[in-house]
């Protein structure tokens, strides 16, 4: 578990309970309802937990988070990315330590990074697209 003692603030979204909008929270955040918006730690300390029951629609953006529920977005965490049994992610994960237990579903790429910033985008270059054998260039015919 990634709980650190001295966390400030610990920030509860109950069951039975939706966020429309995002979200930007320091010390620990607890998803058990459901955000329908960006959710952003504030500091090197923040700890998303998302439970089976939660719902997340949109990107995740935090040092640390443990997910046992579904997210539909990205995740950008610079600390240790958790994903329990019941994992359900629908979007790219960039992670520096990622752990995945035997039944999570990634719907998405899994990309290592060293230097994540916090708040910042992540930009990545496409790869550039080769020429099937069967095309030919207009120079060609």
């Amino acid at each position: 578990m990634l709980r650190k003692k001295g966390h400030d603030a610990i920030t509860l979204v109950a069951a039975n309970t939706e966020i429309v909008g995002d979200m930007n929270f320091s010390g620990e955040l607890f998803v058990y309802g459901e955000v329908n918006g960006n959710v952003v730690g504030k500091d090197d300390n923040a700890c998303l937990t998302l439970s089976e029951s939660g719902i997340i629609r949109g990107e995740v953006r935090v040092t640390n988070v443990i997910v046992n529920g579904r997210i539909e977005g990205d995740i950008f965490a610079k600390g240790k990315v958790e994903l329990a049994a019941k994992a359900n992610l629908h979007g790219n994960v960039y992670y520096r330590l990622i752990e995945m237990q035997l039944g999570a579903r990634v719907e998405g790429q899994l990309l290592h990074t060293d230097d994540l910033p916090a708040n910042e985008p992540v930009i990545l270059a496409l790869p550039e697209r080769r020429a099937d054998k069967n095309e030919r260039s207009a120079s060609e015919t």
